[in-house]
């Protein structure tokens, strides 16, 4: 239940970010909700690979890390990518 609401308020805070790109918030939510399952289900299989089936809370743990990694990862992508210029930005170079 806390891994959901956790996730919503880091959907929001891409979403956020994206509209600051220009770019759709709905998209990278979903990218970001799509990634974070699938890298919870790479970290499980790390997880059970490293710990085996005896210790389970581990397991998980390395799950929810390699989960929060892709947020980190999209956050990191979308960071890097140029701001929307407003017209106002453009005149007011050189004041």
């Amino acid at each position: 239940m806390i891994e959901i609401i956790v996730l919503i308020f880091l959907a929001r805070k891409i979403g956020i970010l994206a509209v600051s790109k220009g770019l759709s918030a709905g998209g990278w939510k979903i990218r970001l909700v799509l990634f974070w399952i699938l890298g919870e289900f790479i970290g499980a299989f790390i997880g059970l690979a490293i710990f085996g089936q005896d210790n389970l809370f581990s397991c998980m743990l390395v799950a929810i890390a390699f989960a929060a990694s892709s947020y980190f990862i999209i956050n990191n992508h979308l960071s890097k990518m140029p701001d929307v210029l407003n017209e106002d930005d453009i005149n007011n170079i050189g004041r």
